[in-house]
């Protein structure tokens, strides 16, 4: 549907409906249709129709990492079966003893993926958003700068235009986390990342029925080896996942719009709330990073953090109190989400330098009536 320039000149929400996903040439089908086959003819050896075996490439794959890439501004799209995955690819671009400047605030599972699991590597845990500070603290074998913006679960938001110069004139890498904010409100690669990640689980597929992870770049030779690493560790989504997350993502669009008028109901109630001793969200005009977000960003997202005056005990009793909102893990679905950071997804990260505060309560807000969001909410917090 239309060439690759022509795709380019689209609107978001055109590209999100249409990139990647011409008619079926024998059905005529406007849904992509969902390819089971593990492996494809050939018409004789090693001349085939650009698939061979499904690790290596397949039809509806290709379909969803052309579209988010197109969503991306990037030149390339790869899928992954899960975030962490994707993440990992990344990592073993790096040779044992080069160092990941890691966001000292950022997702549990991230941080024990490199500590724990890529123990060749070297890592620090640095504020990102003193800028000063990380240039004179500047590690000389640091290869990659990770960064989340917004962070999870603080959501503080870093100038990815600032902290990639600073990268780039070290000869470092940037690898932006962009699952919160979704290619829909900020686009990392146009502000000079490298390589932009996404736990497609979140926002892209946004109905909590997919687990699926996302690298998007424009580097031809970095795509040419992360593809490589892709096929050959062989972490790649089934088919049928790539066609939950490329129906989701079509939707994309309209769903942000309406989680991010919703989380600011939702911070309407907080802010000024006798239980509540603080409110995180980009939106705030003292909210760390809050310039760089309203710079970067279109709007400031879904997700909401505060914290509460009676602490721990008074945390956990708002977060099973709700009745709309459901207890759980996981964050950037059509459903609203409240958890305790400390005892589920950050748990991993207690004791190290990204450990979460014990009284913060994190909130996916959904696309539900803002009304009744915000009752649930308000009968929760008699609770602290």
């Amino acid at each position: 549907m239309g060439d690759t320039d022509e795709q380019s000149a689209w609107g978001f929400e055109t590209r999100a409906i249409h990139a990647g996903q011409d008619p079926d040439p024998v059905s005529g089908a406007v849904v992509v249709p969902i390819s089971l086959s593990t492996t494809f003819a050939q018409d004789e050896v090693g001349q085939h129709k650009g698939y061979e075996y499904s690790r290596s490439g397949n039809p509806t794959r290709t379909a969803y990492e052309t579209q988010v890439a197109a969503l991306e501004d990037a030149r390339h799209g790869l899928a992954f079966a899960s975030g962490l995955a994707a993440e990992d690819n990344v990592l073993r671009l790096l040779a044992p003893g080069q160092r990941v400047l890691l966001g000292n605030d950022a997702y549990g599972g991230t941080f024990r993926l490199i500590s724990k699991v890529h123990t060749h590597l070297a890592w620090t845990a640095v504020d990102l958003l003193d800028l000063d500070a990380l240039v004179a603290a500047w590690p000389s074998d640091t290869a990659l700068v990770w960064l989340e913006t917004p962070t999870n679960p603080l959501l503080r938001c870093f100038d990815i235009e600032a902290i990639t110069a600073i990268a780039h004139e070290r000869g470092a890498m940037v690898c932006v986390d962009n699952t919160f904010a979704t290619p829909f409100l900020q686009q990392p690669l146009s502000l000079g990342a490298d390589i932009v990640v996404h736990s497609a689980t979140k926002y892209l597929g946004g109905h909590s029925d997919v687990v699926g992870g996302f690298l998007a770049l424009s580097d031809d030779e970095l795509a040419q080896r992360l593809r490589f690493t892709q096929n050959a560790a062989g972490a790649v989504p089934a088919p049928f996942d790539c066609y939950l997350t490329l129906r989701g993502v079509k939707t994309l669009a309209v769903r942000m719009e309406r989680h991010c008028a919703n989380a600011r109901a939702v911070v309407d109630l907080l802010v000024g709330h006798p239980a509540v001793e603080r409110v995180l969200y980009p939106q705030l005009p003292d909210h760390p990073g809050h310039a760089a977000a309203a710079r970067q960003m279109r709007d400031f997202g879904g997700m909401v953090s505060f914290t509460l005056r009676g602490g721990r005990d008074a945390a956990l009793r708002v977060a099973a109190a709700t009745e709309l909102f459901t207890l759980g893990e996981s964050l950037g679905a059509v459903e609203s989400l409240i958890e305790h950071p400390g005892q589920m997804t950050h748990a991993s990260a207690a004791g190290s330098p990204l450990e979460v505060p014990d009284h913060l309560i994190r909130l996916s807000v959904g696309i539900e009536s803002a009304h009744d969001l915000v009752a649930d909410l308000e009968q929760a917090l008699t609770t602290a």
